[in-house]
C-alpha cells in the first residue's frame, strides 16, 4: 500500500498502523440481527391505519390546483411534442423533395 508520510502518521495517529507502518489487523464487532417477529393480520391492519392517520393530506382545492396544473402542463407538452414532429416531418419531406 502507497503512502505519503502525512497519511501514514495520521493512520498512525488513528491506531490502525504500527510504528512500523503496517496495518494493524482489527476484528468488526459483530452486530446481532435483528429479531424476525411476525404479526398477525389484525395488529398489521391497525399500524397501517395508526401510520395513515398521522399523513398529512392535501384540501380539496389543492388537490383541483394540482390536477389543473398537470392537465395544463399535459396539454401543453403534447402540443410542443406534436408541433416539433410535424415541423422535423415537413422538413424532412423537403429535404428528400430537394434531392430527387
Amino acid at each position: 500500500m502507497a503512502m505519503n508520510r502525512e497519511q501514514r502518521r495520521y493512520l498512525q495517529r488513528q491506531g490502525q498502523l504500527d510504528d512500523e507502518g503496517n496495518p494493524i489487523a482489527t476484528k468488526r464487532e459483530q452486530r446481532p440481527a435483528a429479531p424476525h417477529e411476525r404479526v398477525t393480520p389484525r395488529q398489521y391492519v391497525s399500524e397501517v391505519n395508526a401510520e395513515l392517520r398521522r399523513v398529512s393530506w392535501p384540501t380539496r382545492s389543492e388537490v383541483v390546483n394540482y390536477t389543473i396544473v398537470v392537465l395544463v402542463t399535459l396539454a401543453f407538452f403534447t402540443a410542443l411534442i406534436a408541433g416539433l414532429d410535424y415541423l422535423f416531418g415537413e422538413g424532412v419531406i423537403q429535404l428528400l423533395r430537394l434531392g430527387s
